[in-house]
C-alpha cells in the first residue's frame, strides 16, 4: 500500500488527472524517484445544446500538481490536438519547466497562444523522432505513430525501475498521405528491450478489424468533386492537414481555388505550411474574393464540423457570414466524426444548411467513405500488443466501455496485469502492479474560472 504522494527509487506510477475514464481532456503524470513527469496538458470542449450559446471548455484541476511543482522533471507534448495541449499555454507559469515537443506541435502551441491573447511558454524544446531526451530520473525516446495529426508521437520512458511505453493517440496506417507508414520493426524492438507498462488509446476499441487508412477517403472525394458544378465546402478537424492537403490536391486536378474560413483553420494550414506537408500546387484564395469566382473553381474548408457557434459552418448556416452566403447548388460535406456530446447540435447544423437549400453529405447519409479515425479498432490494438508484448496493460482514452473492451483485447492476447481505472487514481507499475482508488481529489474547471485564476 502506498502511504506517502513520492514515489521511491523502486516505484513507477502512473497517475491520470484527465483522459482515463472519458474522450479529451488529457493529462498525465509519470513518477518516480520523488520526481514526476507530465504527458499532455489538455482541455475539453463540448458544444452546448442551446442556441447561440458558447461550448464548455474545461480543464483538470492541477492542485496536486501545482503541489508538486518542485519535483516536475518536463512536460511532454505528444502531438497537436487541443485535448493533449490547450491547457498548457494557461497553467504553464505555474510551473515553469521545460516544454518538449516536435517542430509542428511547437508551432501550433505558440500559434494558438497568441491567437488567443496568451503568452506561449518560454521554454520549449524542439525534439525529433528517434530522439532520447533526458529529464531527471527519466530517459524518453519519441517514437512516430501515424495519427490524424503531423508529428504524432509515442513516448518510451524509460527509468531504473522499468519502462512505460505511452502511446499517445495512434492507429495503424500503411497510406497516412502524410509522414511515413506504420513500421511494425520499429515497435518489435521497443518489445525486444522490454516494456513493463503499456498505457493504451482506448477510443475504437469496441470496433472490430483495423481502422481504415487515411488514403480512403480519396476514391469518394474525386467522385463528388467529378459530379458537383457548385461551390464545394468542407467540414473538418483543423487539425487533420493530412486530410485537408489531400482534398485539396483534388480540387487542384478539377480546377477549383481554395480559401480556408476560420482562424483555427489558417493557424494549422501556416503551422502546415512551415514544415512543408501542404502542396505546392495549390491555389489559395483570400475568402475575400470568393464571390468573384465561379462556383464550379471554389473549394472552402470551414470551421465548426462540431456545431461551434461562432465558428464559419454555423454562419454559413445562419447566412451570416462575411464572405460566403450558400447557395442551393452547393455543397457541405463534413469529413468529420461527431464528438459525443456534440450530436444535437451537429444534426441541428445539418438541417440549418439544408434549409438553405445546400446538399449536405455526412458518414452518415452517403456509402462514400468522407472520414475515417485516427484510433486503433481491434485488430490495431492486437498488433500492437503482439509487437510490444508489455506485461502490463493501463488502457486510457475512452469511458469506461472503451477501456473495457480495449483490457478484453489485451487479457485475449495473453497479457494477464490489466489495470482498470480513472482520472485520480494511482497505477503503480512497479515494484508489484496495483491500483489505488482516488489517490487525489481531481476535478474540471471552467475556463473563465481558470482565467480568474491563473
Amino acid at each position: 500500500m502506498v502511504v506517502n504522494r513520492n514515489p521511491g527509487i523502486h516505484d513507477l506510477w502512473f497517475l491520470p488527472l484527465g483522459g482515463c475514464g472519458e474522450i479529451g481532456m488529457n493529462l498525465n503524470l509519470i513518477g518516480h524517484n520523488s520526481e514526476w513527469l507530465m504527458i499532455d496538458c489538455g482541455i475539453n470542449i463540448t458544444s452546448s445544446a442551446l442556441p447561440g450559446a458558447q461550448p464548455l471548455i474545461e480543464i483538470p484541476d492541477t492542485d496536486f500538481v501545482d503541489k508538486q511543482k518542485s519535483a516536475l522533471q518536463g512536460i511532454l507534448i505528444t502531438h497537436a490536438h487541443e485535448d493533449h495541449f490547450g491547457a498548457l499555454s494557461l497553467l504553464w507559469r505555474r510551473w515553469q519547466c521545460p516544454v518538449f515537443g516536435t517542430a509542428f506541435t511547437l508551432s501550433v502551441i505558440r500559434r494558438k497562444a497568441i491567437m488567443r491573447g496568451l503568452a506561449p511558454p518560454d521554454s520549449m524544446v524542439e525534439t525529433k523522432f528517434g530522439d532520447k531526451t533526458q529529464h531527471g530520473s527519466f530517459s524518453v525516446i519519441w517514437h512516430p505513430m501515424t495519427h490524424s495529426t503531423p508529428e504524432n508521437c509515442a513516448l518510451e520512458i524509460i527509468t531504473s525501475a522499468g519502462t512505460i511505453f505511452h502511446s499517445s493517440d495512434w492507429k495503424v496506417d500503411k497510406s497516412p498521405q502524410i509522414g511515413k507508414s506504420f513500421r511494425p520493426k520499429r515497435f518489435a524492438s521497443i518489445g525486444e528491450r522490454g516494456v513493463d507498462a503499456f498505457i493504451c488509446d482506448s477510443t475504437n476499441a469496441q470496433d472490430p478489424g483495423f481502422s481504415a487508412s487515411e488514403g480512403d477517403i480519396v476514391p469518394g472525394i474525386k467522385r463528388i468533386f467529378a459530379n458537383e458544378m457548385g461551390r464545394i465546402i468542407v467540414g473538418c478537424f483543423s487539425s487533420n492537414i493530412a486530410r485537408i492537403n489531400t482534398i485539396a490536391k483534388i480540387a487542384v486536378n478539377s480546377g477549383r481555388f481554395v480559401s480556408l474560413l476560420g482562424r483555427s483553420l489558417s493557424v494549422m494550414v501556416e503551422c502546415a505550411k512551415e514544415r512543408g506537408y501542404l502542396d505546392s500546387n495549390i491555389n489559395w484564395v483570400d475568402p475575400e474574393h470568393i464571390g468573384y469566382l465561379p462556383k464550379n473553381e471554389v473549394l472552402i474548408f470551414a470551421t465548426g464540423s462540431q456545431g461551434e457557434h461562432g465558428a464559419a459552418l454555423s454562419k454559413l448556416a445562419t447566412d451570416s457570414h462575411r464572405s460566403v452566403s450558400l447557395d442551393t447548388d452547393d455543397v457541405v460535406i463534413f469529413s468529420s466524426s461527431v464528438i459525443p456530446g456534440n450530436e444535437f447540435v451537429v444534426k441541428s447544423l445539418f438541417r440549418k444548411l439544408e434549409e438553405l437549400g445546400a446538399k449536405v453529405l455526412h458518414p452518415g447519409n452517403t456509402d462514400e467513405t468522407l472520414h475515417v479515425s485516427g484510433h486503433p479498432c481491434e485488430n490495431d490494438l492486437r498488433q500492437m500488443y503482439e509487437l510490444i508484448k508489455p506485461k502490463i496493460v493501463v488502457p486510457v482514452h475512452g469511458e469506461k466501455s472503451h477501456l473495457d473492451a480495449n483490457a478484453n483485447i489485451a487479457q485475449s492476447c495473453g497479457i494477464s496485469d490489466v489495470l482498470k481505472g480513472t482520472n485520480g487514481d494511482l497505477f503503480c507499475i512497479r515494484p508489484k502492479p496495483a491500483i489505488i482508488r482516488r489517490f487525489i481529489k481531481i476535478g474540471r474547471l471552467p475556463l473563465p474560472e481558470l482565467r480568474k485564476n491563473s
